[in-house]
């Protein structure tokens, strides 16, 4: 299975006030995100991260990494700093992108860290995936500005947990549908 997921915030206080996440402090909240993680995502899967996973140092986010399963891919998010320094742990990831444009079963879906008004494929049915916006007062705005077939995968719209190719696309079919 092929799964997306964006704007974990691991380690983060202030995005439980922000965001208004169900949290008591960190240590809930990481372990929720990541047992929620694991109880989606196993070993064999793949994972597209749409960054913001941690604004922690290098070390911390491989220790992350390292309990989550899954085959991670990540699109850079604009608090993901670790990567500056993460050359030791670069086997936690199979690559490391800005924008990535993924075919599965016939249809595009384009990976950014950022919702875009248009992408590669807009008018033929590609399915835009972002995070970075959260569940912020606007979001809902900034994300119907976005149009089409684009889809926000943050944990804070998805229960807190990655969301897979098959619910997009069913997302995707009843949109166009409409």
């Amino acid at each position: 299975m092929i799964y997306f997921t964006a704007d974990l915030h691991l380690d983060h206080e202030n995005i439980i006030r922000h965001c208004k996440r169900p949290f008591s402090g960190v240590a809930e909240m990481n372990r929720a995100l990541i047992d929620n993680w694991n109880a989606t995502v196993t070993a064999w899967d793949e994972i597209y991260i749409l960054g913001d996973l941690t604004m922690r140092p290098a070390p911390v986010a491989h220790g992350y990494l390292s309990r989550m399963c899954g085959k991670k891919y990540f699109i850079r998010g604009n608090h993901d700093k670790f990567l500056n320094d993460f050359e030791p742990y670069e086997r936690d990831f199979i690559w490391v992108k800005d924008y990535f444009v993924l075919k599965h079963s016939g249809r595009k879906f384009v990976l950014f860290h950022y919702p875009i008004a248009e992408w590669d494929g807009y008018f033929r049915g590609a399915v835009h995936l972002y995070g970075h916006i959260h569940n912020s007062r606007t979001s809902g705005e900034r994300a119907n500005a976005a149009g089409g077939l684009a889809f926000n995968v943050g944990v804070d719209v998805n229960g807190f947990r990655p969301v897979s190719i098959d619910a997009i696309m069913s997302m995707a079919e009843a949109r166009e549908q409409q």
